[in-house]
């Protein structure tokens, strides 16, 4: 059942879904040794060739690399929310996991890597990993991904502020990136050829126009909660629902639970996350708090038990984000045809 209470729904990855792992097939651009230069996040970024010893510091961008099947020139990854994607086990498994969470300066030099990536401007800012300048100083490129930089204003103290909504287009422009970067055009389109089909059979002939979506992603004191314009914005405008704080342009602001036992949402999206930074993150305990708290367990959602569990990588803005847009909508059609 798509509304669960406990257990997390199997992935729905399409048949065609293109897991590109493995070693070149010789037909793209694999051995290229051209230099390869652009601009990301206000930085030129100039890779003299295709790297072979890539470190991801996250987890959106490694799954990136890992479905363009470049496993074999991956030096390390870092910071899981989930269990890799379905399909990409194999592959994950050659690379070596340098820290489940942020690893320090020091251990990622230790991989010697000719290129890092990230998945926030923050992994890659004071604070996180290190700046990128620290990096380029030793001739090491970087690359963060556009969908956390264009039309999006992060030099406050939280998550963000979207200025322009993102789109499923930025997240194919990430993966056209890193292809181009590694010299595997052929696999990029063809890995952006297969998301487009899934989400052209995720929302055929689905109108979920009138219903009211929340996205919770982590932690019950003080629980994040989807803003109008990131990842979950791509879900809902993709299903023509509304998400009920579509009102705030912030990534993921912190609203109290009063606020969001007023707003009623007929269906709540559910982070479902291995890792235990946040209280409540894994789908079972989040449950676990609506149904036993005074102020939410009313809700019209809780008492129907009308739950969506998405892994936390489908609720960034990452190629899983089609997964979320597929699991959403087989949740919205299987309630239809149950009421």
């Amino acid at each position: 059942m798509p509304f669960a209470r406990l257990t997390r729904p199997a992935a729905l990855l399409a048949a065609g879904t293109l897991l590109l792992t493995g070693c070149s097939d010789g037909n793209d651009a694999t051995d290229a040794k051209s230099a390869v230069t652009l601009e990301n996040c206000g930085h030129t970024v100039r890779v003299p060739e295709p790297p072979r010893r890539a470190v991801s510091l996250n987890q959106g961008t490694t799954e990136i690399m890992l479905s363009l099947g470049l496993a074999d020139r991956m030096a390390g990854t870092a910071t899981w929310t989930d269990p890799v994607m379905k399909g990409l086990e194999k592959a994950n498994a050659k690379v070596e996991r340098i820290a489940e969470n942020n690893p320090s300066y020091e251990r990622v030099l230790e991989a010697e890597p000719d290129f890092v990536a990230a998945s926030f401007v923050s992994t890659l800012g004071r604070g996180g990993v290190a700046t990128r300048e620290q990096f380029e100083k030793l001739g090491v490129p970087t690359y963060v991904s556009p969908s956390d930089c264009v039309g999006k204003d992060n030099s406050g103290d939280g998550d963000g502020v979207r200025t322009t909504p993102l789109t499923i287009d930025d997240i194919y422009g990430e993966v056209r990136d890193l292809a181009e970067i590694f010299g595997v055009e052929e696999r990029g389109e063809k890995l952006v050829a297969s998301l487009k089909r899934r989400m052209e059979r995720a929302t055929a002939d689905l109108d979920a126009s009138g219903t009211t979506l929340l996205y919770w992603f982590s932690d019950s004191k003080s629980p994040y909660m989807a803003g109008c314009c990131g990842a979950p914005g791509i879900i809902t405008n993709a299903l023509g629902a509304k998400n009920v704080f579509d009102d705030t342009d912030e990534e993921w602001p912190q609203i109290n639970w009063e606020t969001v036992a007023d707003r009623d949402p007929a269906v709540l999206v559910i982070g479902d996350l291995t890792r235990r930074a946040q209280s409540a993150e894994s789908a079972a305990k989040k449950i676990e708090f609506l149904e036993s708290n005074p102020v939410t367990k009313n809700m019209t959602a809780v008492r129907h038990k009308r739950y969506v569990l998405l892994s936390g990588q489908a609720m960034n803005p990452t190629i899983r984000t089609v997964e979320g847009v597929e699991k959403v909508a087989a949740a919205l059609r299987e309630s239809r045809r149950t009421k």
